[in-house]
């Protein structure tokens, strides 16, 4: 059984199944995945992924709000972060954080909007999904000032071991993408051989980031399968135990996840 803990399925690029999510769902089912968890990226999407949570019984979802989507003077608001939060099906806070490659100018902003989904975290006991890029110390900084009594996760990581460490030690999980299967990724498959089995994930943040040998092409849930067999094959661990751990990982991280 797979997980796929990190998926964007209003926009996925359905292509290979003619334009059918039923179809794309089903394909990822017949590969052992069996749950999947739909990213809330901003206000606009978070009726779109309640909407697949009510759709499929096997999909749950986050609201947040991106660091890359927010907009200048219309930054989320905690009443409506909370209010989002009380459905049923959601189940996680995010994706939020920090993402200073693309937009280092709006640091200031997306510090607020950090420190604003980590408040509803406090205040709701759901966990919350981070992402990070080129912000190292930023984003341990305000984890630590956060504080937060639950864990949370480190989705499609991409750093080195000594945040992974860092990260590990405030009680996150830490969650591998397609990316790990990248020609170039030594460096993260050496941070993925010595994750603590019962703090790792698997994602396809599909659309994005298709694994070798899908990459260039557009990335689907079904793909989840790829990530997870890599990964088993470079921790030398069988499959199917590889697969049922993951599994366990996401429901102790993610509760009321219907898993």
């Amino acid at each position: 059984m797979l997980v796929d803990s990190h998926c964007h399925l209003d926009r996925l690029d359905l292509t290979l199944h003619h334009g059918s999510l039923d179809a794309a769902l089903q394909a990822a089912r017949e590969r052992g995945v069996q749950h999947f968890l739909c990213i809330g990226i901003n206000a606009a999407n978070a009726s779109a992924v309640k909407a697949l949570t009510e759709r499929y019984e096997d999909v749950d979802c986050s609201v947040g709000v991106h660091p890359l989507d927010l907009e200048p003077g219309a930054e989320p608001a905690l009443d409506w972060l909370l209010s989002e939060l009380a459905h049923p099906h959601v189940v996680a806070i995010g994706e939020t954080g920090l993402d200073y490659h693309y937009e280092p100018k709006s640091a200031g902003r997306q510090q607020a909007a950090f420190r604003l989904h980590l408040e509803a975290a406090r205040q709701t006991g759901k966990p919350v999904i981070v992402h990070t890029r080129e912000a190292r110390a930023d984003t341990l900084a305000l984890l630590r000032e956060a504080a937060l009594p639950q864990a949370g996760v480190m989705h499609c990581f991409t750093e080195d071991w000594e945040m992974a460490k860092a990260a590990l030690d405030l009680g996150f999980y830490i969650s591998f993408s397609g990316i790990v299967t990248f020609r170039n990724a030594e460096a993260l498959r050496e941070v993925a051989r010595q994750v603590p089995a019962d703090r790792l994930l698997v994602e396809t943040d599909s659309p994005y980031l298709a694994p070798i040998p899908y990459r260039g092409k557009a990335n689907l849930p079904q793909y989840v399968r790829e990530v997870a067999e890599f990964l088993a094959q470079l921790r030398g661990e069988p499959f199917e135990a590889f697969a049922e751990q993951t599994s366990a990982n996401f429901r102790r991280l993610f509760p009321l996840a219907r898993l």
